[in-house]
Order: C-alpha cells, then structure tokens, then sequence
C-alpha cells in the first residue's frame, strides 16, 4: 500500500529503506524483487532482537486499540477495507504527540519541502 501511494504521488522511492523483521512473508522471491525493481534497498533486523522492531510492534499495538479489538468483523474483505481507512486516517488527519499534534502527511511534505529548499539555495 506505500508503495503504490507513493507511485501514485509520482515520489522517487529509489534508496528507500525497507525495514522488516524475519518474517517469511518478508523473504518471498515476489517481495524481494519488487524492492529490487523499485530499488528500495532491504533491511532486516537482526535475529532475536526485540529492539530492532519497537516502532513497527508499537504501530501494530495502536492499530489493534484504534481498530481491530474494537468490534467483531464479519470476515477477512471487511477487515482489509476498514484497514485500508484505518491507514489513510492515521497518515492523513491523525494527530501525533510525538511530531506537535500534526499528521504525518502534513510532516513528511513539510520534510520534502524543506529539502527542496536546500537543494535549490545549494
């Protein structure tokens, strides 16, 4: 799904790091070569090291609080288009203690533009 937003937003993803743990749906051949066509470089987390995937475990903890323990679904087509929405509102209008109670969407194109800037008055 990032991937494809990005694609559709005509970003560059080329360099892109992709941080995963383990995971065997993380090592497909199809997974890899999509990075690979996309040059987005992989990275993976060392092994038994909890550290390595703090953020991506505490993002799942508030997906499941914001949304999936919040209700009984009705199978997996519902779950998969709640999350679709679930993820468009936590990027585009959720607001974030950690980054002045703005949207990630509003931080990352002010991150994007500011080096823009930079690289123009370079």
């Amino acid at each position: 799904m990032a991937l494809a937003a990005k694609f559709r937003a005509g970003e560059d993803v080329s360099g892109l790091v992709h941080h995963s743990d383990r995971g065997v749906q993380f090592r497909s051949i199809r997974y890899g070569e999509t990075l690979a066509e996309s040059e987005i470089v992989a990275s993976v987390g060392s092994r038994g090291d909890s550290y390595d995937n703090a953020m991506a475990e505490a993002l799942n903890s508030v997906y499941k609080a914001e949304l999936i323990d919040r209700r009984e679904w009705s199978g997996l087509i519902e779950v998969m288009a709640e999350t679709s929405k679930w993820v468009f509102w936590y990027n585009q209008a959720r607001l974030h203690s950690a980054i002045g109670y703005r949207p990630p969407f509003e931080v990352h194109a002010a991150w994007i533009n500011q080096d823009d800037i930079e690289s123009v008055a370079a």
